[in-house]
């Protein structure tokens, strides 16, 4: 398996796991960033296309150019892994995005993304994330603790501002 981006931030975290049963090597990078058709391709492969524009091109290039951290996990030129984050690097990181190639789930590939992302962050920088509904237990698994109040602006819905007097 390769690895790029120094020391690797998840020694022996399903380590094989992850180099079988495919026998082509996994390139683990934050230097590799992938195209809005590469990133749309994945996340129909990876479900997470049942909650995402896929058909807005270039919404998905827009959020792949202002995205502030991305790492990406690659098969020779496919793209089976990613970790798209907004953040400051110090106090937090939103992780917008984590989608893996339904093929290569439970080897271990997303929690060696997010520990890649990690590897960019300052001391006191948390990840937060909005789970998708089948996710939801996934993360308490690799360490994530549940935070009750959250809270979600949709797009349609202006926010109410109190009124005048």
């Amino acid at each position: 398996m390769l690895w790029h981006g120094g020391d690797d931030p998840a020694p022996g975290l399903a380590r094989a796991a992850v180099a079988e049963p495919h026998s082509r090597s996994m390139d683990f990078t934050l230097d590799r960033k992938p195209s809005a058709a590469e990133f749309r391709d994945l996340l129909v492969r990876s479900t997470l296309s049942e909650r995402r524009p896929i058909d807005d091109i270039q919404c998905l290039q827009g959020m792949l150019d202002h995205a502030t951290l991305i790492a990406t996990c690659w098969i020779e030129d496919r793209l089976i892994g990613i970790a798209r984050s907004v953040t400051d690097y110090h106090y937090c990181c939103y992780l917008s995005d984590l989608a893996v190639d339904s093929e290569f789930q439970r080897q271990g590939i997303g929690a060696r993304l997010i520990a890649l992302t990690q590897t960019r962050l300052q001391t006191h920088c948390k990840i937060i994330l909005l789970s998708a509904p089948a996710a939801s237990g996934y993360y308490p698994h690799i360490g994530f603790v549940s935070h009750p109040s959250a809270w979600i602006l949709p797009a349609s819905q202006a926010v109410k501002t109190p009124s005048a007097k």
